[in-house]
């Protein structure tokens, strides 16, 4: 698969990581008009004026979460589904949380075409995470906070870590790994440049 090539060129080598993106069909959360790019290493236009993100991005995020085949994972920032789809092959459970109601619509539904059943999507405010289900062994956040919020850093269990952008929304942001332990919480900059939208409070109806 030409995808593979080029995510191993990009640095993404963990066999399992690999092996989840292999058996996830990008075409089946991108839009026919861009069915034909859906294999290429480029972030995608998708509804709400959302992006998907490119399969390397996703990759190193994923590998850097290290996903252990018992974890509950959180991720906020379902778009169509592709990065939930992903970690449903690496995790136990799966809890994704959608402002636009539109995407978290698109999203259930290409889950259900895969026979993907170990995704919950819901729409909320991803911002506050998902206390009724905390806590979380792992969480990703798809979209660029100031700093890692701090509703989601009590979500985690000790133990746990997550994944997040950090920076100002319009600049580069730098992937950012917590790590909670007993006495707190350790931060690891990936130093690995990334671009996403700015994670952003509330619901969108449409």
């Amino acid at each position: 698969m030409r995808l593979l090539v080029t995510l191993r060129q990009r640095g993404v080598t963990d066999a399992r990581v690999l092996t989840a993106i292999e058996r996830t069909d990008r075409a089946a959360f991108v839009s026919e008009t861009f069915a034909a790019r859906a294999y290429d290493d480029v972030p995608l236009p998708i509804a709400s004026g959302q992006t998907i993100s490119q399969p390397s991005v996703v990759g190193q995020m994923t590998t850097a979460l290290n996903v252990q085949p018992r974890d509950k994972v959180l991720e906020v920032g379902t778009g169509t589904g592709y990065q939930a789809a992903i970690l449903s092959h690496l995790a136990r459970r799966v809890y994704t949380v959608e402002r636009h109601r539109a995407l978290a619509r698109l999203a259930t539904e290409a889950h259900g075409r895969l026979g993907l059943t170990n995704i919950t999507v819901i729409t909320g405010d991803g911002s506050y995470g998902l206390p009724e289900q905390a806590p979380f062994d792992r969480i990703l956040v798809t979209a660029a906070a100031e700093d890692p919020p701090g509703p989601l850093l009590a979500q985690l269990r000790v133990g746990g870590s997550m994944v997040v952008p950090v920076g100002v929304s319009d600049h580069m942001q730098q992937l950012v790994i917590v790590r909670r332990t007993e006495s707190g919480y350790d931060y690891d900059d990936l130093n690995m440049p990334v671009r996403f939208v700015p994670l952003v409070e509330g619901v969108e109806l449409g």
